[in-house]
């Protein structure tokens, strides 16, 4: 029997995102899909996708390799997107499973599934509303930039994380100093690529603009003007000032800002390198005030903000970003010790090139 074709079907089947190379699927998704039904020999023909690999639970992506591991981390953030904003196609929410071909789940109530092949990194459905035929929806990373956009515009409370070893914030010391560049005169600025304070080192590295948004997560999502943003990251040989060997004596790469109206508070500074052991990623705290920004005790959140691999491997092919690459390739979400527990809220919707530099924007939520 045809399936009815819903509007929400409609939808996603015919959404622009999906990028043409689709061969015989081209145009008028909704005609085809009811064309493709009326040949579907029957249910039976679902066992087609598991046919393509040996299933194993997405736990077996542990001892994986870094390439796979990294396309199940975006899978599951498309597959959470797909799954919130057409329920009556994929529901319920289904964990992920992996084969030799695809990263996929399979939606019991709709007998549909979706999943993103492990090679070429594109997203496809089957089931039922394809009549039971592979359907190539287009690139995963274009899904992954319209998926962490809707993310971003959410205002779940943003993960407690570490701050790490290297905040200078007040809360430890190198030697018998105690590191805090929340005191220095000249810390709340906007760009942060220069030192400060009689420091007169400059960071060198592709152009990156942070724009932060804090809304209050118990409060529909309200607008947090005034509140205090400190920021700060590694240089992209993933060194860090006040801390690391040679750059002692540095301050950038660090600075506090103010959010404005929007609840927006903006960095300048260049494109933060992968250091052995972690992700790329800049860290942050949260506080209620630039007068209380001064003592990591005041803060109210610490968090942190990843960039999507593909990205990063861009960036890590210019020029002073070598060692990198290498670290990049060691790492990846699953494994790493921060985002490894998941990391949909933290990721940034990234958008520019390496040579006009880019603009990274999240939405921070936090208990206003």
């Amino acid at each position: 029997m045809t399936p009815a074709i819903t509007p929400a079907r409609a939808r996603f089947y015919d959404n622009p995102l999906i990028d043409g190379h689709q061969g015989g699927h081209c145009g008028d998704l909704q005609h085809d899909m009811q064309t493709l039904a009326r040949k579907a020999p029957g249910r039976r023909e679902a066992l087609r996708w598991l046919a393509l690999g040996g299933v194993a639970p997405l736990g077996f992506l542990g001892a994986a390799t870094g390439a796979r591991a990294d396309v199940s981390s975006d899978a599951a953030i498309v597959f959470a997107w797909a799954e919130t904003t057409y329920p009556d196609l994929f529901s319920p929410a289904a964990a992920s499973q992996v084969n030799s071909s695809f990263v996929f789940r399979h939606y019991a109530g709709t007998d549909n599934y979706l999943g993103v092949g492990v090679s070429d990194k594109r997203l496809y459905a089957f089931g039922r509303d394809t009549g039971y035929q592979l359907l190539d929806l287009g690139a995963l990373a274009t899904w992954l930039s319209a998926a962490t956009g809707v993310v971003a515009q959410t205002c779940s409370l943003i993960p407690e994380e570490t701050n790490g070893p290297y905040p200078a914030d007040g809360s430890n010391s190198v030697g018998n100093r105690v590191v805090n560049a929340l005191t220095l005169s000249g810390i709340v600025r906007s760009d942060i690529r220069a030192s400060i304070a009689g420091a007169t080192g400059v960071a060198q590295g592709i152009p990156l603009t942070l724009e932060i948004e804090l809304v209050n997560s118990s409060a529909n999502c309200t607008t947090l003007e005034g509140y205090a943003i400190y920021a700060w990251h590694c240089t992209r040989d993933g060194l860090y000032s006040m801390y690391s060997a040679g750059v002692t004596g540095e301050n950038y790469l660090r600075g506090v800002q103010a959010t404005s109206s929007s609840g927006i508070a903006t960095f300048q500074t260049i494109f933060p390198g992968c250091y052995s052991g972690r992700m790329p990623h800049v860290h942050f705290e949260v506080y209620r005030s630039l007068a209380t920004a001064t003592s990591s005790t005041q803060r109210i959140r610490t968090s942190q903000m990843a960039f999507p691999v593909d990205v990063c491997k861009t960036v890590y092919a210019t020029s002073g970003y070598e060692a990198s690459v290498q670290n990049l390739s060691r790492i990846s979400f699953a494994t790493d010790n921060v985002f490894g527990d998941g990391y949909s809220t933290q990721l940034a919707s990234v958008t520019g090139s390496t040579a006009s530099g880019y603009l990274a924007k999240l939405r921070v939520g936090v208990s206003g």
